[in-house]
């Protein structure tokens, strides 16, 4: 089954947008844990990690592993650039924009090249 389209892709592919927006919650998390030294926003972000982390799991019994890593990675990184412009008043540059496409293209075209 690994790398080839499965009745369970579509399935798979979910869980791993799941699993990717989960990353960046708990990176915004760990912001907010002021370097885990806050109770509340620590146990949420360790709990936010382990169900990332388990969906991801779930995904890679279908998914090539490479792509599932690359396109969770793609995900939490650009949510999580988005978040902190939007959240936190971090820079919104056109330079920024310009590679957050190129990391959402990537994971795009990751899952457009997988084997049907």
């Amino acid at each position: 089954m690994e790398g080839g389209a499965t009745a369970g892709t579509g399935w798979a592919w979910g869980l791993l947008a799941v699993a990717g927006v989960l990353e960046c919650a708990w990176a915004i998390g760990m912001k907010q844990s002021s370097g885990f030294t806050r109770a509340w926003p620590s146990a949420w972000t360790i709990a936010l990690m382990i169900a990332s982390f388990v969906l991801l799991a779930q995904s890679v019994r279908t998914l090539p592993i490479g792509t599932a890593y690359a396109a969770w990675t793609g995900i939490g990184a650009a949510g999580t650039a988005i978040a902190g412009v939007v959240l936190f008043k971090e820079p919104a540059t056109a330079q920024r924009a310009l590679f957050l496409a190129m990391i959402v293209a990537g994971a795009v075209g990751l899952k457009l090249t997988m084997k049907r």
